[in-house]
């Protein structure tokens, strides 16, 4: 099977979904692929989005609960109360929400569907779907595949530094408005947390593997603590867990004309794993980029593109990297339970702020 298309996007999270409506909403014709099954799932992230995404969250079933503000727990005990608004979110039903909005402005979508390789000189993607193997060519390339990029690998393109995180999804005992963090060397190189999404809470922990490999029993030994405090419930519904991206931007957002976007551009923050605003604020520039380029409205699109991605995100993102760089020569020291060395480290901290 042989196809053609202006925009070929490969992953069709939000970054993905994102760019597909943004393309052909401007008349371009657009494939995008996605590996897996049905949109949106499994979910692997603990859902939550900040109060301005809401505009992307309005159809029926997709936000939970509001979320007033976060507690972050210290190695002391001792706990911070911030203002942190935002929204819980299903995140599978936002999934489907963008990509069915893609779907609408005529975007095609290819599901458990993936990349096989690429041909960058001629244009040309192989895909492997489910009917058989397939090549498109292609205008332009959006990469949308997230922190293991098949095409970041097709291009030869250094692996993003991952965290590992593992997730349950657990009964509440009561309503709940805030979300809790517990920064702890028992999690080093990342952080725990609970968010509450209504009768339920995402509890789940991130963390680097070269300096600890096992995230069962610290989570089980937290889930275990919150039960007998009657937060949550001793059930585990679901299980979950990825990789998140914690090194900071790609050295290039453009190579050629291929586009990265969310995840697989290193635009989730590496210190909180925020990514789902970034994935789609990247994906719907890149789709607009893409119908300013190839209907040759604008020569330099695409590196506008990076560059207006650069100015919203880079300042944020090589701040946390420099936290983050700096936090990890602590890990598996006694300095890692010093409360005054992670409140340099997490964004709920004035300190996080100075330089």
């Amino acid at each position: 099977m042989n196809s053609k298309a202006d925009v070929l996007i490969i992953g069709l999270g939000p970054a993905g979904a994102a760019a597909a409506a943004a393309a052909a909403a401007k008349g371009l014709s657009v494939i995008a692929i996605d590996r897996r099954h049905e949109i949106g799932v499994p979910v692997q992230c603990a859902e939550f989005i900040p109060l301005p995404l809401g505009t992307y969250a309005q159809c029926d079933g997709v936000i939970y609960q509001a979320i007033r503000g976060m507690k972050s727990y210290l190695p002391s005990g001792s706990m911070e109360d911030t203002a942190f608004p935002g929204l819980m979110i299903d995140r599978a039903a936002f999934d489907q929400a963008l990509a069915q909005q893609a779907r609408r402005y005529g975007a095609e979508l290819w599901m458990n569907s993936r990349l096989n390789g690429l041909d960058h000189s001629c244009h040309r993607a192989r895909i492997k779907t489910a009917d058989g193997d397939a090549t498109v060519d292609y205008r332009l390339l959006v990469a949308a595949d997230g922190p293991h990029s098949a095409v970041a690998a097709a291009l030869h393109l250094p692996e993003l530094e991952l965290v590992s995180t593992r997730q349950y999804t657990v009964p509440l005992t009561h309503e709940y408005a805030d979300t809790d963090i517990w920064l702890s060397a028992d999690y080093p190189g990342g952080y725990a947390w609970l968010f509450p999404k209504g009768k339920w809470a995402n509890l789940g922990l991130g963390l680097d593997k070269r300096y600890a490999d096992d995230m069962k029993a610290p989570l089980d030994a937290l889930h275990k603590q919150l039960v007998a405090q009657d937060l949550v419930g001793e059930q585990i519904v679901y299980r979950t867990g990825g990789a998140i991206p914690v090194g900071g931007m790609r050295e290039h957002l453009v190579v050629d004309n291929v586009l990265f976007t969310g995840d697989a551009a290193g635009l989730t923050h590496p210190i909180t794993g925020a990514g789902i605003s970034a994935a789609v604020l990247s994906g719907e520039r890149a789709g607009q980029a893409a119908a300013a380029y190839l209907q040759g409205a604008q020569v330099g699109a695409l590196a506008d593109f990076e560059e207006d991605i650069r100015d919203q995100f880079e300042v944020t993102l090589n701040r946390a990297v420099e936290r983050r760089r700096w936090l990890n020569q602590y890990w598996q020291t006694e300095a890692a339970q010093n409360d005054e060395l992670h409140r340099k480290a997490w964004i709920a901290f004035p300190d996080y702020f100075v330089a």
